[in-house]
């Protein structure tokens, strides 16, 4: 209880202390969406980083909204083609069966879980007092469950853990990688990107290649033939297209990197707050929690800024959609010019 009201209180600070103050971005000209846009007759009540539990119990994953419901007070973590992963406050991780759409099993971890990922009857999870774990379904069991040291404070888009052949990377709520074999958790790797005291839970891990892209609020690493390889920003998201690292900045700026996290594109976009950020086909798309939607060439140097409303609730990229306040927007019709 009293981490939690650590935590309340340091978000109630942070928000009160800003609300005098707070600029916004404000664009001379915007487009129309409508065109683009559509209701689902829903809304995000929770987000994960791979999906979102709706008001009317069913999730949004990343092939878009799903007709299983995770259960009432469960929140929806993640999914493979069998599997659904949701979880409750008491640490009850369910495993729901997507063909019979009922739950296959309930593991009691104790602990609320932040993030999870499923591959070939392999749980990989991260539990909010900063534990990892393996969970087998087959024999039923944990095969790992460690703790890394205490955190006080996350940022809410926690990282899920990463499968690489037969490694798990589990993205800590301390500003680093672990690195568990799972023929072999006794010699795990940890690889470091930042040490700040709070909000450094890592909030991006994917592949780009053969190369690992991860990021803390703070700081962004790869982890290549090159090495390791690092970039400080204040983050609000990151995403990975063609070769190119796009990072949203919390001082409205896109920047674009290349592989050796060289600066090879920039645009800013005074006062705005990005919300969500994405990049597919040659094309950079930017949410301003005031509902600019900003859409750009992936040089950055061409942009067209779309009105899709304020943003109430969270809102949810996946593929090429974008879930908003009830609405699904097809980023594929929007352009830059």
């Amino acid at each position: 209880m009293k981490q939690l009201s650590f935590i309340a209180f340091t978000a109630l600070v942070l928000l009160f202390s800003g609300c005098s103050s707070k600029k916004y971005f404000e664009p001379e000209t915007t487009f129309s969406a409508s065109s683009a846009s559509k209701s689902y007759g829903a809304s995000i009540v929770d987000l994960s980083r791979d999906g979102g539990t709706l008001s009317n119990g069913q999730y949004l994953g990343k092939k878009g909204i799903q007709p299983i419901e995770v259960g009432e007070g469960y929140r929806f973590l993640n999914e493979n083609n069998a599997y659904v992963l949701a979880a409750n406050a008491e640490g009850i991780l369910k495993i729901i069966d997507k063909k019979t759409k009922e739950p296959l099993r309930a593991v009691a971890l104790h602990v609320p879980v932040v993030s999870a990922t499923i591959r070939n009857g392999v749980i990989a999870y991260i539990l909010n007092n900063n534990t990892f774990g393996i969970y087998l379904m087959g024999q039923n069991r944990k095969v790992v469950e460690n703790r890394s040291e205490r955190t006080y404070a996350i940022d809410t888009r926690a990282a899920s853990p990463m499968f690489i052949e037969n490694l798990v990377v589990m993205p800590m709520l301390d500003g680093k990688l672990i690195i568990v074999n799972i023929s072999d958790t006794e010699n795990a790797k940890v690889v470091y990107i930042s040490s700040e005291s709070a909000f450094n839970n890592v909030i991006y891990l994917s592949r780009m290649g053969n190369t690992m892209v991860a990021a803390t609020p703070k700081r962004l690493i790869t982890l290549g033939t090159e090495g390791k390889l690092e970039y400080k920003a204040n983050i609000s998201e990151v995403a990975v297209d063609n070769g190119k690292i796009y990072l949203f900045t919390k001082e409205g700026k896109v920047l674009a990197l290349n592989r050796r996290l060289e600066v090879v594109g920039t645009s800013k976009f005074k006062f705005a707050h990005f919300s969500a950020g994405t990049a597919f086909d040659g094309k950079v798309f930017a949410l301003d929690q005031q509902g600019s939607l900003i859409v750009l060439n992936s040089d950055l140097t061409k942009s067209k800024i779309y009105d899709v409303g304020a943003v109430d609730e969270p809102a949810f990229i996946t593929g090429k959609k974008l879930y908003k306040d009830g609405e699904v927007i097809d980023l594929s019709k929007l352009g830059y010019e």
